[in-house]
């Protein structure tokens, strides 16, 4: 063995102790720099997480949506509740100003809640006997129906050749719009209130399981669905890219229409039956406790918002904490009346006693606001944020108004069709059919339609 001397450290590199002692050294130091590596690594890796789950979940910097997504109607299609975002009801510029005239009746063997789209040229019903109709526009004559297992309260939906409706059997079902026959059914196993939307090749609706569902509108598979705490029965409106829908669990929720992600949940404090509208980023609805709410359609939660807000209003009033800000998205809101009632109709309540929640949902068109409540039909200016004038029926307005230029047509429980002064609220005429009005009206060629709980569907022009 040789011996030497490390005239740089000082060692005596010739003792074997030393020399093994040297290398356990160097190895401890290696040992821990690759520790440090690990941990600022670590540390980093974890710091881009919390950055990127920020990013996506609270802004739209990552995976925005897209905003040419929406289930607004085009030409002669009707894609969604009441047709636009706006829910007007109607394809039409020109109501019928000073009298109706009847055109035909179309009688079914139930009750009828569902309300009728139009479609090139063709009438599509749903009714309580568990049948979906389809009827030609100008005579009523029936083309088809389609029978399913349960009642059809939702209102379908018509784009590209292909009707979609939900049934109480559980099911949404995807007609061929011209033969009837089915192309497919998704199965949720509760009942199907909620009317679909179609959009970009997409087709969303609530179930009273509690979720909302999107599905490929082609093969009928899902996509994603999102739980909320109670019924769906409000029918969604999609509006650049984001779903708008409110659950009977109190809250309207907006989500990513590509993938479900939850963007607001807004506390209406009331179950949410109504439907959403939307008009100029903004998206109004109505709660059961007769709350008239204006959100700003981009709003967004902070992280936990919901959870933490009660304490923070809590510690506010124990003068902890400076008063709480507004909940995210609220831009103003309209007490209106009284609570919308949610027990049964008698006679007429779900087949499974579940209670009737059956809500007029708003009506925005031109800087002007129509809502049924209680017995009363309101029009508001969104601009003012008061109520422009008020028009009394004789009976409950469950229905949604229909908007055609100058003309309001909304039903009532009295089992009266109204047409009134869009400007005054003044009535122009109305008509009397034999059972409770609760289907909403629909307008297309100077032609209204309005099914009643008699079981007929009414054409006047």
């Amino acid at each position: 063995m040789e011996w030497g001397f490390n005239m740089v450290t000082g060692v005596d590199m010739a003792n074997p102790l030393v020399e093994r002692n040297l290398r356990l050294e160097q190895r401890r130091l290696s040992y821990v720099r690759r520790r440090k590596v690990i941990k600022i690594s670590a540390i980093s890796l974890i710091f881009l997480l919390i950055v990127f789950f920020g990013l996506y979940h609270f802004t739209d910097i990552l995976f925005g949506p897209p905003e040419g997504l929406n289930s607004t109607s085009s030409g002669r299609e009707w894609s969604m509740y009441r047709r636009d975002l706006g829910h007007s009801g109607s394809t039409n510029s020109r109501g019928i100003s000073t009298q109706s005239t009847l055109r035909w009746i179309f009688s079914t063997g139930g009750a009828i809640h569902s309300s009728p789209a139009i479609a090139n040229g063709t009438v599509y019903i749903g009714s309580r006997d568990g049948k979906l109709y389809a009827l030609d526009a100008a005579t009523g004559a029936k083309l088809w129906e389609f029978k399913t297992d349960s009642w059809v309260e939702s209102s379908p939906a018509v784009f590209s050749g292909v009707v979609y409706f939900g049934s109480n059997d559980g099911r949404l079902y995807a007609l061929n719009s011209l033969t009837g026959e089915k192309l497919w059914d998704f199965n949720t196993t509760f009942g199907i209130r909620s009317s679909p939307a179609v959009a970009d090749g997409i087709v969303y609706f609530g179930s009273d399981d509690f979720y909302v569902y999107a599905l490929d509108a082609i093969k009928g598979t899902k996509l994603w669905n999102f739980e909320t705490g109670n019924r769906v029965i409000s029918s969604p409106a999609v509006a650049n890219g984001i779903v708008f829908i409110g659950s009977t669990d109190g809250f309207l929720y907006a989500l990513h229409a590509q993938n479900g992600r939850p963007r607001l949940k807004f506390k209406a404090y009331s179950p949410v039956a109504s439907s959403p509208s939307v008009s100029d980023d903004v998206v109004y609805f109505i709660s059961s406790r007769g709350s008239l709410y204006a959100i700003d359609s981009k709003g967004r939660n902070w992280p936990m918002e919901n959870k933490l807000i009660p304490y923070w209003r809590a510690l506010y009033l124990y003068k902890t904490l400076p008063q709480p800000p507004p909940p995210s998205g609220f831009l103003w809101s309209l007490r209106l009346g009284a609570r919308i009632g949610m027990g049964p109709t008698p006679g007429m309540g779900p087949p499974s006693g579940r209670g009737s929640m059956a809500s007029s949902s708003p009506v925005v068109m031109d800087g002007t606001l129509y809502i049924g409540l209680g017995n009363r039909l309101f029009s508001i200016d969104i601009r003012r944020h008061e109520v422009r004038w008020v028009f009394e029926a004789c009976g409950a307005i469950r229905s949604s108004p229909a908007v055609v230029g100058t003309t309001i047509y909304v039903g009532s429980e009295d089992g009266r069709l109204y047409a009134l002064d869009a400007s005054t609220g003044g009535k122009l005429w109305d008509i009397l059919t034999r059972g409770k009005i609760t289907s909403s009206p629909a307008a297309a060629d100077a032609t209204v339609y309005v099914a009643s709980h008699d079981g007929n569907l009414y054409a006047f022009e």
